[in-house]
């Protein structure tokens, strides 16, 4: 496609930075990140191989620059607020803003305290470790390790104890200072050639998703930017009203896309220009804002139902990101499903879980595509029914058991039946809470620092990736070292029937439990035993596979279909009621 902006009065000028002198020009606020990709999605394995890769010498991409100038403005670059002072020649970036801003943060006392940039150096090991929960003398942390000064006077006192490492210390120092990184610096007054320039990028290369590219077309003027509703802001907004972590920008565009039509794989470029689209939109007269703020609205609803009525407190035990993006969908049309129809849905939600890869071979886009097309606005029961319809041919499955793997959908789904038991702490015996929960992911991709390995040198791979070696605790005060030992010995604050409850929150009683240091292969086996037991009761209870799928009672006309109406035409009853 060659048509579009008038391309670039000048070519780019090439020069390099050494890092000594490129983060501060990002902490004087000389650097800037467009609002057009504001969103930063880097997690503590891309910042620790960013920093392992400038030691070893490895190039880390160009960066590309857009030299303009600005008003004295106040800013965030990650966790860091700066203040940029009015200047001729700023530079803003238009490709490296997660390098830059994982330098910039990492290097600072101020943004290194923040997950994903509390990366410390061990200077024993000789490689960049996440911040250590119990840190050594020979852990230095970046800033530190990145300031001369204070690296000497670090030396005098809190590392005194590590000394011997001086010379590896002098030597990472010296290597992060004077790493040379390439830039190209772009002179252009018209703000659509930039954006046109961040589009034409994704295609060459390293892949941008959706969201980004989306955020980039729809970006608008960078006046007003902080104010205006994006993607990025979305997922901020859902994640501190719900507590259900934060959810990724390719899920939160596809949500919003699914509100407005069935199809959230649609061409973005055309979705607020009728002109170009070949499907009407279900809210034709909508703009860009309204299209964000409903689609939050709608995101919402669909996370608390899936808090409250389906038992996923967190994003990292979701399954599958399709099944939030069609939930998305039916929340925006049908906002307060009635009881009755809530059950249904957490029906379909469970059973989507465990047979909708089979029946939609495991591809996010027919699975939203199918689905979404089910949902018809106005149609409430008949969406339900439809979308139920889809698996009805789908033989009832409970998932294995044999492995632990937390980025798997099968061991989200265990997670889930596990949380269902209210675990407790093992110090405390209080009930680990959501909010504890997401504190303890922050923005973690899956739940492994919630779910530690009780037996983590195990010889035998199988029962040390099993379900029966890992615990469910959601907290940072548990010493996740010493679990057998906490399981085997009562807490002397905490009472026989308290104790009990913890125990059982975790599938453990006090014959099983003390069997933690005795006999590894009886209590693991034991353990496992009854974890396949309580997954089967929890997917029976949830996907509810012999129950009618019937409408409620309010939809029936009863005044004119009494005579033909079975009494097996009528919901079942749950055991127990």
């Amino acid at each position: 496609m060659t048509t579009g902006p008038g391309g670039l009065e000048a070519q780019p000028t090439a020069t390099t930075y050494e890092l000594g002198d490129l983060v501060p020009l990002a902490w004087g606020g000389r650097i800037r990140v467009p609002h057009f990709q504001r969103d930063f999605r880097w997690q503590s394995e891309d910042v620790l191989r960013l920093f392992d890769s400038i030691v070893k010498g490895y190039p880390i991409g160009n960066l590309l620059l857009w030299v303009r100038r600005q008003q004295p403005e106040q800013f965030m670059l990650g966790r860091l607020r700066l203040t940029a002072p009015a200047h001729d020649e700023s530079l803003w970036v238009v490709d490296g803003q997660q390098r830059l801003t994982s330098l910039a943060n990492a290097l600072s006392p101020e943004g290194h305290p923040y997950k994903p940039f509390n990366v410390y150096y061990d200077l024993a090991a000789k490689e960049f470790v996440e911040s250590p929960h119990s840190p050594e003398p020979h852990h230095v942390a970046l800033p530190v390790l990145f300031d001369l000064k204070r690296l000497l006077t670090w030396f005098r006192t809190d590392g005194l104890a590590a000394s011997d490492y001086f010379d590896e210390a002098e030597r990472v120092a010296t290597a992060l200072r004077q790493y040379k990184v390439p830039a190209y610096l772009v002179r252009q007054d018209d703000r659509a050639v930039l954006t046109d320039i961040f589009d034409r990028m994704n295609n060459f290369g390293r892949k941008l998703n959706r969201g980004e590219i989306f955020s980039a077309l729809y970006s608008g003027e960078e006046k007003g930017a902080d104010e205006r509703l994006t993607l990025a802001r979305i997922s901020d907004n859902v994640a501190a009203r719900t507590g259900f972590g934060s959810i990724d920008m390719g899920t939160i565009l596809a949500s919003v896309l699914a509100r407005r039509g069935p199809d959230p794989m649609r061409d973005i470029r055309v979705e607020f220009s009728p002109a170009g689209r070949r499907t009407q939109s279900e809210f034709p007269d909508e703009d860009e804002l309204t299209a964000f703020s409903q689609g939050e609205e709608a995101l919402v609803r669909a996370v608390n139902f899936l808090i409250r009525e389906a038992g996923v407190p967190h994003i990292a035990l979701l399954p599958y990101r399709a099944l939030l993006v069609t939930l998305t969908r039916f929340f925006a049309h049908f906002p307060e499903p009635g009881p009755n129809n809530l059950r249904l849905l957490r029906r379909l939600y469970w059973r989507l879980s465990l047979v909708g890869p089979m029946v939609f071979r495991g591809s996010f886009t027919q699975f939203s595509r199918t689905l979404g097309g089910k949902i018809r606005p106005g149609e409430e029961e008949g969406s339900l029914r439809a979308m139920l319809d889809t698996i009805s041919g789908a033989e009832p499955v409970v998932p294995s058991t044999d492995r632990f793997r937390t980025n798997e959908a099968t061991t989200k789904i265990i997670l889930s039946a596990w949380w269902s038991l209210g675990p407790r702490s093992l110090t405390t015996g209080e009930v680990l809470d959501a909010q504890s929960l997401n504190t303890l992911l922050q923005q973690e991709r899956t739940a492994a620092s919630a779910a530690p390995m009780i037996y983590p040198r195990l010889g035998d791979p199988r029962p040390r990736l099993s379900p029966a070696n890992r615990l469910f605790l959601p907290t940072s005060m548990d010493p996740v070292s010493e679990i057998p030992a906490a399981i085997v010995m009562q807490p002397l604050e905490i009472d026989d029937r308290t104790w009990d409850a913890v125990l059982a929150s975790h599938q453990l009683d006090r014959d099983v439990a003390v069997l933690a240091d005795r006999d590894r292969d009886a209590f693991l086996s034991l353990r496992q035993e009854r974890i396949r037991e309580q997954l089967g009761d929890f997917i029976s209870r949830m996907a509810e596979w012999g129950y009618e799928d019937t409408p409620t009672l309010d939809s029936l006309n009863l005044d004119d279909e009494f005579d033909e109406l079975e009494e097996t035409d009528l919901p079942a009853a749950p055991e127990g009621y």
